[in-house]
């Protein structure tokens, strides 16, 4: 059993904000400071010294830091990656382009396709071929590497994306690659399909191996960066890295395979909403996490968040699937719009209102920072609707000057529409929140669900702002926001496990599995798994979690099936067919018969079990003999009633458990306020979360 770890710093880089936690044994402590893009650590150090200063610490009180970021999902949605070149097997350098050979929008006859994150010119190509069953056909030619080598030093290149055909069922083609171009461009970083995505789908697998060798550079370079400052302060402690998975993994880890680190954030954000959940008896959830530029929905079904193997990157349309880069690696299931804090709000062609994906971010942000924006934001109109108080933003880090919110929304909104300047605030929160509406509807019918019966989880820093009128909008009748809400993903950090996944393909039928080469490749597996968590944590006790995915001979997709934690047997072969036949029906109620059923992939995922997380931290509840006083009044607009409201507003930590405060009215903290519409009563729970119940 590891050592109980007293003393854990997260932080959570966002376009915005930089969002800092620090827990030592039941205390917490947070700090929320702008982003800093050019040089995203200095926000971080920032943020963590302001953090140490209210605790009262010094960096190396600290035992164990825990990160994640967006700034590989953000190289790749705005193109700041590296130059990058990829070798692939000859007659094969257009499939990343080709794609599926498939329209997203069949009826646009303007459709433009995202451009290849690697120009045709540098897509070289090597003689060389394996069968499916990753025997040789064609032996490698390494001479040409030579050449390659001479055109990609010429073009700048510093990142090489190497994918070769049906080298997930032998790597050793691309191995000789990768060492080759290590003797004659040793300064490249060199990214290994068979190391990134190790699994069936060319397409998939070289789009990720791409994207991992395009991000590399940038990532590998912060997280550098990071180390030293981290060092400079006295803050020696292990640094580990938020995974889109769920997961914990280490620096040297992320430098090599960075885009496992893209929805990192978000990822954190889930993992809080379901501890929210299991601590107040709740499994059923809908996570909202709504931050400066984007806001994430998430389903929870049994206190777990819904898992995926892929997602898209970059759509070039919002919801369209097929308009983005698919990325195949484990990740956190999760629909994400373009809608924070930070949107920028217009009047298009048609006269309506828009609000993002365009994000005002951190530099020079909503016009209300007072930092050089001119455009209006979501931000601003919160501010013009009184649900937020200028002199406290941000823990009172920020002071908002209303007067250059109403001017930016009357200029682009109020004045081009021909209505009253509040009018235009509210039809930017109206469009916004019904964005993410929609957002939620369609991501829950997708797989069956009905959102209408779940529990909000809001959390990041304008979720609350906005949790109860979704919830209107959606037929939400409880909303849970919880402590230290306005750093919720960080806060998430700190409850996730030391763990790692691995994905490999081996194609097989069930009924002819050979069971000793897949008990081989587990225990290759779960040997490169440990390996990632025994760098963290030596003396960890290590357990493991087996799935496969199986589909009908024929079908297109598959369904994960977990296996139990031990080695296959003979046997085993008719309860795995058994297993994923009543999975199947599950999923669609019906079965195919007769029908072969086959293995396309092999998952493991090793976790510490010994790893420990902060304790519950405590809350000290009020005298609940002495009711709360409203702390000042906010002229408060109201969407169900349309009118504004003079509404108090509540200090969250003078709230008692027995208080009930009846909407409209606000509960404001550090670095949030819930805003209680008309439609909600508000109470504190034993836990200290706020619970927003539905008026019968």
């Amino acid at each position: 059993m590891t050592r109980k770890l007293s003393c854990r710093l997260a932080a959570d880089i966002g376009g915005t904000f930089t969002d800092i936690a620090l827990e030592c044994g039941d205390r917490r402590f947070t700090a929320k400071v702008l982003t800093t893009p050019k040089a995203p650590e200095i926000g971080v150090i920032t943020g963590i010294l302001e953090a140490l200063k209210r605790a009262a610490l010094t960096a190396a009180d600290v035992d164990i830091f825990i990160h994640g970021t967006t700034l590989a999902t953000n190289a790749l949605i705005e193109r700041k990656g590296a130059k990058t070149a990829l070798i692939t097997t000859q007659g094969f350098r257009d499939v990343i382009e080709i794609g599926r050979e498939s329209r997203f929008d069949q009826y646009d006859i303007n459709l433009v396709k995202p451009e290849p994150l690697v120009a045709r010119a540098l897509r070289l190509t090597v003689p060389e071929r394996l069968a499916v069953d990753g025997s040789v056909v064609i032996p490698i030619n390494l001479d040409q590497i030579s050449a390659h080598v001479g055109t990609m030093r010429a073009a700048g290149v510093t990142s090489v994306a190497v994918g070769l055909l049906h080298s997930y069922a032998n790597p050793r083609h691309e191995q000789l690659v990768g060492e080759r171009l290590n003797q004659l461009m040793p300064e490249a970083y060199i990214s290994l399909s068979s190391k990134v995505c190790p699994e069936i789908r060319e397409y998939e697998r070289l789009m990720t191996t791409c994207a991992n060798a395009y991000v590399q550079p940038l990532m590998a370079s912060y997280l550098r960066r990071l180390r030293d400052e981290l060092d400079r302060i006295g803050l020696s402690a292990p640094l580990l890295l938020m995974t889109s998975g769920g997961g914990l993994t280490t620096l040297s880890n992320a430098c090599e395979l960075p885009i496992r680190l893209v929805e990192s954030g978000p990822a954190g954000g889930a993992i809080l909403a379901a501890h929210v959940g299991a601590k107040c008896g709740v499994n059923d959830l809908l996570s909202f996490d709504m931050g400066g530029t984007t806001a994430k929905i998430c389903i929870i079904d049994n206190s777990e968040p819904l898992k995926s193997r892929s997602f898209e990157v970059a759509r070039s349309k919002r919801f369209m699937k097929g308009s983005g880069m698919p990325i195949r690696i484990p990740v956190i299931e999760m629909v994400e719009i373009g809608a924070g804090g930070g949107s920028i709000a217009h009047v298009d062609s048609l006269g309506r209102i828009q609000v993002g994906p365009e994000s005002a971010t951190s530099e020079p942000g909503p016009a209300c920072y007072g930092r050089g924006g001119e455009t209006p934001t979501v931000t601003d109109a919160d501010l013009v609707l009184g649900k937020i108080d200028p002199l406290r933003f941000a823990g009172g880090s920020i002071q908002l000057d209303a007067g250059s919110s109403r001017r930016a929304i009357a200029a682009c909104i109020s004045d081009r529409l021909g209505t009253e300047l509040e009018t235009g605030a509210f039809g930017i929160c109206e469009v916004v929140e019904e964005n993410m509406a929609n957002a939620s509807r369609v991501h829950a019918i997708e797989r069956g669900k009905d959102v209408r019966a779940r529990t909000m989880v809001a959390f990041g820093g304008a979720a609350p702002l906005h949790a109860a009128r979704l919830a209107e909008k959606l037929g939400i009748r409880r909303v849970i926001v919880p402590r230290s809400a306005g750093v919720g993903s960080a806060v998430g950090f700190l409850r996730a496990p030391l763990g790692y996944e691995v994905v490999r393909s081996a194609f097989a039928r069930i009924a002819s599995l050979d069971i000793e080469a897949i008990n081989r490749q587990f225990d290759e597996m779960i040997k490169e798994a440990s390996a990632v968590i025994r760098e963290a944590d030596p003396d960890a006790q290590l357990q493991s979690r087996r799935s496969v995915f199986l589909r009908y001979t024929g079908q297109g997709h598959e369904i994960e099936v977990q296996l139990e934690d031990r080695p296959l047997h003979g046997d085993d072969r008719e309860a795995l067919a058994d297993a994923f036949t009543s999975a199947y029906i599950a999923l669609y109620r019906r079965k195919i018969d007769n029908a072969a059923i086959e293995a396309l992939s092999w998952a493991v995922t090793v976790t510490a079990a010994g790893m420990a997380t902060s304790q519950d931290i405590a809350f000290i509840r009020p005298d609940a003999a002495d009711a709360a006083e409203p702390v000042s009044r906010s002229r408060l607009f109201d969407g169900q009633l349309g009118v504004f409201a003079d509404s108090p507003v509540y200090w969250r930590d003078a709230i008692g458990t027995e208080q009930l405060i009846s909407g409209p009215a606000i509960i404001a903290e550090d670095e949030t306020s819930t805003v209680v519409t008309s439609t909600f009563c508000a109470s504190i729970d034993a836990n200290g979360y706020i619970i927003l119940n539905a008026k019968v």
